[in-house]
């Protein structure tokens, strides 16, 4: 059974304030740079304006989408291109999701899951595997969602596990049910694969 942290009743702001707590002690931890992956969709970018706002030196932060549609960064859909527009004017720099990219030691890795039970593009269908060998797949869902019917780039689970941290922020009841059975270790699906096998701290903002 995986050992998670539940934060009941959260809002954007409380989920922001943790963050900003936690980055700023990664920072003070370390000389260097840090990496951190963050999600798309439409949960992340309130919380992200919210964090933006705060005093992190985000010249001092590296941040990778946990996943990416493969369109171009202008497309409505692209991930990439909302994170990048956003975080780069306060000094961030953006990696983009590519087959060659090296994937760092993540400070933090904030990730949602999909009511399917799905974390980054890594699907039901796509069988991820604890053991994958490589950082980033290529894949294509099925089914693919209507509101965003791309073929995928992602990171794998073994490049989740990368970190010291796991963070989601969980919205509606039955993505809890799914989370909350995923923590037990009561089903397969991708998400009870990385908490599975993840050793470091897990906290879930619901």
């Amino acid at each position: 059974m995986a050992n998670v942290t539940i934060i009941e009743r959260s809002y954007d702001g409380m989920v922001a304030d943790w963050l900003a707590q936690r980055l700023s002690a990664a920072l003070a931890a370390t000389d260097g740079r840090i990496a951190i992956s963050v999600p798309g969709g439409s949960t992340p970018f309130p919380i992200l304006e919210r964090l933006v706002d705060s005093a992190i030196d985000w010249s001092r932060i590296t941040v990778w989408p946990g996943d990416d549609r493969i369109v171009p960064e202008v497309h409505p859909a692209s991930n990439t291109g909302k994170i990048r527009a956003l975080l780069e004017p306060a000094g961030a720099q953006v990696e983009r999701l590519e087959d060659a990219a090296e994937v760092p030691h993540f400070a933090l890795v904030w990730l949602g899951m999909g009511a399917d039970g799905h974390i980054a593009s890594l699907f039901p269908n796509t069988d991820p595997q604890v053991g994958d060998p490589q950082m980033l797949r290529r894949l294509t869902p099925d089914p693919l969602p209507p509101e965003a019917p791309f073929d995928r780039i992602t990171l794998t689970i073994p490049a989740l596990l990368r970190s010291d941290a796991l963070v989601f922020v969980i919205r509606g009841e039955d993505k809890r049910v799914v989370f909350d059975a995923a923590a037990r270790g009561e089903h397969d699906l991708p998400i009870a694969r990385l908490l599975g096998a993840a050793t470091q701290e897990i906290t879930c903002f619901a």
